[in-house]
């Protein structure tokens, strides 16, 4: 079980790709608003892990390796494409044209809350501790600052749109636990196996709904707002998720939702003028508060004689 604790830790390197997480993943957010405005949603999600894919299959060629894995393997990238991908994607954005999105980010920030629950009844090495749970509720208390009081306005309005949001957030907990069986994967091969099943699965849901193909050709702003967010936010990004999966675990990899909010709003603050409102530190430090407490090195050194 120790061993098995420290292989779990999050060290310098695993802090920083989920920083760098956390920004690549908060642009998606700009990138799909863009593409929004001419595609339908499930294009959207579908043109997003198809381009990705396709840049894995050539990043993973290049660099020697192979797509050619046992069929098992495959299965089990299937599995984890419509959880972390098909699932997800789907129900956030459908949850979106009901609630607001600055709601929706709230729910979002749920995902680590019912990781540490589902990790707790699904694994050994990775079980429910008092740091781990207090450091996720400050850390979502943290988001609910951020963001603020006045998107909980719309809780007590469709309850659909929430509960999507909420599954979707629990898909991802689902997803982040399923994920560890690909430890002894290389992280490259995984994020090109989960996004090119996600593609296989999404492919037939948007011809038959939405039919992108009548809309060709696409306005420049489109395709640029689908290739940012294939590349960087999904080939790039996923490639350090299941790094960071394999490294640190599920419970620390998707603290990542509460440093979304962060980076969103530090780019706006340093490209778009931003102003930084008390609630805006104020959040920020109960983030802080929270991931120090589920890393917990910091409170054993100050409590050890």
């Amino acid at each position: 079980m120790a061993n098995n604790e420290k292989a779990l830790r999050m060290g310098p390197m695993e802090w920083g790709l989920l920083l760098a997480l956390s920004a690549v993943w908060g642009g998606s957010y700009f990138f799909v608003e863009v593409a929004l405005r001419e595609l339908g949603p499930i294009t959207t999600a579908f043109g997003r892990v198809t381009l990705a894919a396709l840049v894995l299959h050539a990043v993973v060629r290049l660099s020697g390796g192979t797509m050619a894995q046992p069929w098992r393997l495959w299965l089990a990238f299937l599995g984890m494409g419509v959880l972390n991908n098909v699932i997800p994607f789907n129900l956030i954005v459908w949850g979106q044209t009901e609630i607001s999105g600055a709601l929706a980010s709230i729910l979002n920030a749920t995902t680590p809350l019912f990781t540490v629950l589902v990790a707790h009844a699904l694994t050994r090495d990775e079980k429910m501790t008092r740091g781990k749970l207090m450091g996720v509720l400050a850390g979502f208390a943290g988001v609910v600052v951020m963001v603020g009081p006045d998107a909980l306005g719309g809780l007590g309005l469709s309850v659909a749109g929430q509960l999507a949001c909420l599954a979707a957030a629990l898909s991802y907990a689902f997803a982040g636990v399923y994920g560890r069986r690909f430890k002894g994967t290389p992280p490259l091969v995984t994020a090109c196996g989960q996004v090119t099943a996600s593609s296989l699965v999404m492919a037939p849901m948007a011809f038959a709904v939405e039919r992108p193909w009548t809309l060709w050709p696409f306005a420049w702003e489109t395709v640029g707002a689908l290739a940012g967010v294939a590349v960087l936010s999904t080939a790039l990004g996923y490639w350090m998720y299941f790094r960071i999966l394999r490294a640190a675990g599920a419970t620390n990899l998707l603290l990542v939702t509460f440093l979304i909010p962060v980076s969103a709003f530090l780019l706006g603050h340093a490209f778009l003028g931003e102003t930084l409102a008390p609630r805006h530190a104020m959040g920020m430090a109960l983030i802080g508060l929270g991931l120090s407490a589920i890393d917990g090195r910091m409170w054993r050194r100050g409590t050890a004689p």
